[in-house]
């Protein structure tokens, strides 16, 4: 029914907006200085300026440098581009210079000039790349978000981690939950009603076409698919009673790996053979994580921790997850743990922080962060301790993958 979907979506509101504005925390580790020249030959300086602040953005990101003043005399490195532009197509040029020794010189063309956000995120990748420094492997990845335009409608949208490119894939009627189908972002699956009826379609990007994969009565969503791309973890109601599945896509073959007279969703492969799921269960009488091995129906308890865990996202054994605090009124932390070890770490500060999800290389987590009466989307770089803001300011964003 729609209401079972309607009231498993509410778990997830939160608000969505456009221009990237950085705030970083836990400041204070020394790191390499960097230069920026801007050598293009633009008219439009439009484009020049936002060019140049999404390479700046991108460098203190990656969290390997310290972006100084092109007057500096200390600096390690410099980055050196020039950018062209032809009709809509883009030419781009990177150097980068250590104690005045070219390291690397890069080439780009790009077809698009809206596109530009992900010609500066695989300039800088590529960059750090070759420098040996802690990779970004995720930063020209795209973003996939549900957004709500009006009343009963929603649009699948794809976007840059900043959220300043913006396209709209899929709208008309109700489309949520989408996720990614495969490492290449060529497909995703999204749930919409088709006759009523909550199916779960597959969009091709390269075909921008979408073919139905599933229906159920009550909800059917896809919340993870495995390395291959073959398997499918799905959360169903189809007696109004939600539990978690696993679809095949080349037998056909869907299981059913739950059986709880409560909630079971939102589940996620973990391991690096991925032969156990953990998800989100309401069986303690508040909704915590559990996991269970693939062919058993013995579900154990996973985290120990908090008493509203409602949201969880996984990378090979480790597992990210959002936990209401106790005694503090409306206050969701992120957290991150191991299934091998007692090991878990606190990743955000006050506030609501929700819905995390793992970078491709686990290095980085993105999340929903409400600020008030508004809302960002956070970046997280586990390993060098830093938190970025991206705020959202219009409509509202139910769910995101990365």
């Amino acid at each position: 029914m729609r209401k079972i979907l309607l009231v498993f979506l509410a778990i997830f509101s939160v608000v969505w907006a456009e221009d990237p504005v950085i705030d970083v925390v836990n400041k204070g580790v020394v790191l390499p200085k960097i230069i920026v020249k801007d050598n293009s030959n633009l008219s439009d300086a439009n484009l020049k300026r936002s060019f140049y602040n999404m390479i700046i953005n991108d460098l203190k990101v990656s969290s390997n440098f310290e972006v100084v003043d092109e007057g500096s005399e200390n600096s390690n490195y410099t980055f050196e581009y020039a950018l062209t532009k032809n009709g809509e197509k883009l030419n781009l040029n990177i150097k980068i210079k250590a104690g005045g020794a070219e390291k690397s010189n890069q080439d780009y063309t790009l077809n698009k000039v809206e596109q530009y956000p992900f010609l500066a995120h695989k300039g800088v990748k590529d960059s750090v790349q070759f420098l040996g420094l802690a990779p970004v492997e995720w930063m020209d990845h795209k973003i996939l978000i549900a957004r709500t335009n009006s009343s009963k409608r929603s649009q699948i949208i794809m976007a840059d981690y900043t959220l300043t490119y913006q396209r709209v894939i899929v709208d008309g009627g109700l489309n949520l939950f989408p996720k990614w189908a495969n490492e290449e972002q060529t497909m995703f699956y999204y749930t919409a009603y088709d006759h009523d009826k909550p199916t779960l379609f597959r969009f091709d990007l390269t075909s921008n076409k979408a073919s139905k994969i599933l229906s159920s009565g009550g909800m059917v969503v896809a919340s993870d698919v495995n390395k291959k791309g073959d398997k499918i973890l799905v959360t169903m109601a189809p007696q109004d009673q939600p539990d978690v599945y696993l679809y095949d896509l080349n037998s056909k073959n869907l299981s059913k790996l739950t059986n709880y007279s409560g909630i079971d969703v939102n589940a996620n492969f973990i391991g690096e053979d991925e032969s156990k799921v953990v998800f989100v269960s309401d069986r303690l009488g508040y909704p915590n994580i559990f996991i269970q091995n693939l062919g058993s129906t013995s579900a154990e308890q996973a985290v120990f921790h908090g008493r509203n865990n409602s949201a969880v996202s996984t990378y090979k054994d480790f597992l990210v997850y959002s936990s209401r605090e106790p005694k503090q009124a409306g206050v969701f932390n992120i957290y991150l743990m191991s299934i091998k070890s007692d090991y878990i770490r606190q990743l955000s500060a006050n506030g609501k922080n929700l819905f995390p999800r793992f970078s491709s290389d686990g290095g980085s987590i993105v999340f929903i962060k409400h600020l008030g009466n508004q809302s960002a989307l956070g970046v997280i770089r586990v390993n060098a301790n830093k938190t970025f803001y991206f705020p959202l300011k219009v409509g509202k964003i139910q769910s995101i993958d990365w």
